[in-house]
Formats: structure tokens, sequence, C-alpha cells
């Protein structure tokens, strides 16, 4: 992988625009020559401190030119890059470094304070490097790179821990040919000329580092570091317009943001989502806010994007994530391992590019994702046709009165109402319909919840989806419990339900 996004272009056009740093007071370049030399020197450094293949070595920084010539480094040696939040805690570093074995972290020196005391905890972590301050640049631009093969362990990205301890997803170098097909899909046919590409999603997420740096640099198309301090439809568009951006991915709640703005985007050719079907509200607002069809993508830090929509080749289905992305073998199947045209499990078959080896160090967890050859996405879905309807987490999935429901169609339904801001459904136990719809609602801001908006949200979901399917319970809250990837943590509502179930 280290070649691939680096060396490559490097060889062939040095100059090459790689990573356009808006980070500071002004625009910087960075070429492909630049990564390249600042991966090599970091990557010598390593060697010094005497990291050797195999090893795990942290990355816990946010966007800029060392965070991509950290992970090429690291890869160049052989060596397991672990890419970290700088959101995280002591108590979250400490989990994942543990676990890992790491023996080195890369950060910088706004972060570097996060280590300045010893982790007990912690016995095989050895060296923590600061490329800014500890003269990387004394070292040769020169690195013989390791031997590695589609299967070495290169990566390990860390699940979100919303359902259980975080558990890391070892990945090999060819996890970034798996991603090519369907970043290339839901950019509608990248590369094409004049592509650059941004995200304001940390690049420690699967979704910012392989659905965007990465791919970006394999096909030679810039990158743009930002950090937005504040995200706004305003800011956004001020690096689309300082950066050249014609690409961007924004986790769900970014464009929802950007709708309860009122905002549109100009300059943009393609814009992708995942991690949450938008709906077929959303997608009528990106054609009128972005002037395209934002196109979605599925995957998981386990297998990812295996599906995609492409409105260069096919029309998007409201409710549905799209279809299977090419090299990829998804089905929905039931409890026996076969596909089914049922309502069953979303499943990817053993093959895939993109599929982890296994969970670091955890045999049972990684028997466990899967049903004979298939991986376990943990979601439920519906295939319609070519396509593949998403119906909700395999948790999340709400049981009333003998009715399956999915919580994504209906808070799609609530999004289109003009009061609300953004929702999350669940179900809350109820003792004679198993569960009921409970929907925490988050208004505009120029908006009052009262017992009245509450009718009219019923009322609205009645008679737009179903009668069966509306809220019953409609809580106004301040704020929605999210992941740091942008995905509402209906755990977290669920333990709240259950809270007020003990208060009654």
């Amino acid at each position: 992988m280290g070649w691939d996004v680096c060396d490559k272009w490097a060889e062939l056009e040095p100059e090459r625009a790689a990573i356009i740093d808006l980070t500071g007071d002004k625009r910087r370049d960075y070429s492909f020559l630049d990564l390249q030399t600042h991966a090599n020197q970091l990557a010598n450094h390593l060697v010094s401190k005497g990291i050797k293949p195999g090893d795990r070595v942290g990355v816990f920084r946010t966007q800029s030119i060392w965070t991509a010539a950290a992970h090429i480094a690291i890869w160049k040696m052989g060596a397991i890059s672990i890419p970290l939040f700088t959101l995280f805690g002591k108590e979250a570093l400490e989990t994942r470094l543990e676990n890992s074995g790491a023996r080195a972290i890369i950060t910088d020196e706004t972060h570097a304070e996060k280590f300045s005391e010893t982790f007990e905890q912690l016995p095989d972590m050895e060296h923590v490097i600061v490329p800014e301050n500890d003269k990387i640049a004394e070292h040769p631009q020169a690195f013989v790179q390791a031997h590695t093969t589609p299967e070495t362990p290169g990566l390990i990205i860390y699940t979100s821990g919303t359902t259980g301890p975080p558990k890391g997803a070892l990945h090999a170098h060819r996890v970034l040919l798996g991603h090519l097909p369907g970043v290339e899909l839901f950019h509608d046919l990248l590369p094409q000329k004049g592509d650059v590409f941004w995200t304001p999603a940390d690049w420690a997420w699967i979704g910012g580092l392989m659905n965007v740096l990465m791919p970006a640099l394999h096909h030679g198309i810039p990158v743009v570091a930002s950090k937005l301090t504040k995200f706004t439809g305003e800011a956004c568009q001020k690096i689309i317009n300082d950066g050249g951006v014609r690409n961007v991915f924004f986790p769900p709640t970014a464009l929802r943001m950007l709708k309860a703005e009122g905002k549109t985007l100009k300059g943009l050719r393609s814009v992708g989502c995942g991690g949450e079907p938008l709906g077929e509200e959303m997608l009528n607002w990106g054609k009128e806010a972005l002037n395209l069809t934002i196109n979605e993508f599925y995957g998981q830090t386990e297998c990812n994007l295996v599906i995609a929509t492409c409105n260069r080749l096919f029309e998007p289905k409201p409710g549905c994530m799209g279809k299977p992305v090419p090299g990829h073998d998804v089905a929905v199947i039931d409890d026996k391992g076969m596909p089914t045209l049922e309502e069953g499990d979303i499943a990817v078959k053993r093959g895939s590019a993109s599929m982890m080896l296994e969970y670091w160090q955890n045999p049972k967890a990684t028997r466990d994702k899967f049903r004979h050859d298939w991986l376990l996405t943990g979601d439920r879905g519906i295939m319609e046709g070519e396509y593949i309807r998403f119906v909700g987490r395999d948790d999340d999935v709400i049981t009333s009165a003998g009715y399956r429901i999915g919580p994504a169609e209906i808070e799609d339904c609530l999004l289109k109402h003009e009061a609300v801001a953004s929702v999350g459904v669940i179900g809350k136990p109820d003792p004679e319909r198993t569960e009921i719809v409970k929907a925490y609602v988050l208004l505009r801001e120029d908006v009052t919840g009262d017992a009245a908006l509450c009718d009219a949200l019923k009322k609205f979901v009645k008679a737009n989806l179903s009668a069966h399917e509306y809220p019953r319970e409609i809580d106004f809250v301040n704020a929605l419990p999210m992941t740091v990837t942008g995905k509402i943590i209906r755990k977290e509502l669920k333990a709240r339900a259950a809270k007020e179930l003990e208060k009654e």
C-alpha cells in the first residue's frame, strides 16, 4: 500500500499534488515527492527506534501531511498502523494501545501531553514520536521497503465499541484494492479530470482513511487537509473554494446539519455519504442544495464498501443502500446461511479484498462474526431486485404488536417535517405490544416543542408512512448521542428509555 499510494506517483510525476494543507493561515501544497520524503525519513526514524516488521504503531493525529506520511511509513516498513481519534481520552487510548501491544505512537505537539505520564498498563509502549520535534529531517530520504503480499497485515482499525468493548479489525495490504471499486462508484466514475478530495471526517475513521485519503492518493488525486473548529455551511464552502474541492465524503450527520442550516454548496462534482441510509427527503434536498445526486455506500470496519450507488450508472432507489459493488459477493441470508428474498441478515461472502483477516487476538469474536462462509454485518435487509433495502441493525429492529419495524424509515419520514432537525427512533419495552415506537427529536433552533407539535408529528408519520409505525411516544431533546463517525447511538437511547420505565 505504501508504494501504491506514494512512491508510484513520486517516480512517475514527482511534482504532482498530493496533499493540499489548509490547516494553517495559508494554503500549502505538498507534492508526491514531498510525501515520499516525509514517509521515508519517518520510516528510517522508526527503524532507528527498533521498530520491526509486524510491530504495531499508533497514529494519533488529525488531518495533515504527517498523518498520511505516518501510515505510509509504517506500511513500507512492513509494520502495522493503528489510526486513533484525537478525541479519544486516556481510557479509550489505553484500551486500544494495550490490546494491540503497540510499541510506538506518532502524534503531534498538541496531543503529546496525553502521553506525558507513564501508562503502567502499557508495557509494550516505548516511543512517543512527534515528527515536527524529533529531527526527522536528519534521516536519509531513501528507504528500501519491506516485502509485503496481499495477505500481509498492515492495518488495525478498532470498532466503535457501541456494542461492547472495541475490537481490532486486522486488515491486510489488499484492503486498499478492496475499497477502490466502491469509491470509484460513489464518486460517479472516479477519477475525472480536475478531481480534488476532501472530507470533514477524521482520517482516523475507516471512512476518512480508506474511503477518501488512500484511494485518492492511489489515483493521484490531491486530498485537502483541514481543521474545522465548527461545522457550518459557510466553513465548508470556504474549504471547497480555497482547496478547489470537487469531491466530498459527508457523514449523514454533516448533511443533516447543512440541511437544517438551509445551506447550499457550489462547485462539487460528486458527494458520497455512508453510515446510515439517507432516505428520499435527503436525496431530494441534495439535488436542490448541492446540484447533484448524493451517492450512498455501505460497509463496516470489518468489511467496507461492499454496497454503493452510482448516479452515472443507475438511478438510486430511496430506502435502498444500492447494489453490491463489483468484487464483493453480498446477499441477504437466512438463519441457515442461504440467500433469501425474505428479510434476513446482510452478509458478505469470504473473498472480498476489503474483508478483515480477523479480530486482533480475539478468535472467538472472529468465529462469531461468520455464518459458514458469510461474514455477518449485524444489519437486517431485504433484496429488491439488484438493490438491497436496509431494515436496521439486528438489535435495533423494533418488534411491535407482531410487526417488525425498521427505525430508519421512521427517522427519514420525521426528517421531512419542517420542524425536525434530527431524530433517533428506538423500540421501548411495552407489556402489551412487546415494544412501542419511541422518537427522540431534535428540533430546529426556531421551533418550540409542545403537545401540539407532538401530536402533529404523530399524525405526520401516520399519513406519510403507516398507521402501525407512528411513534406512540415523542421526547424533544437538546442533543442526540452520536458516535465520533456521526451515527446515532441507539443503544444509549434505549438505555434512556429503560430508565424512563423504571421511573414509571
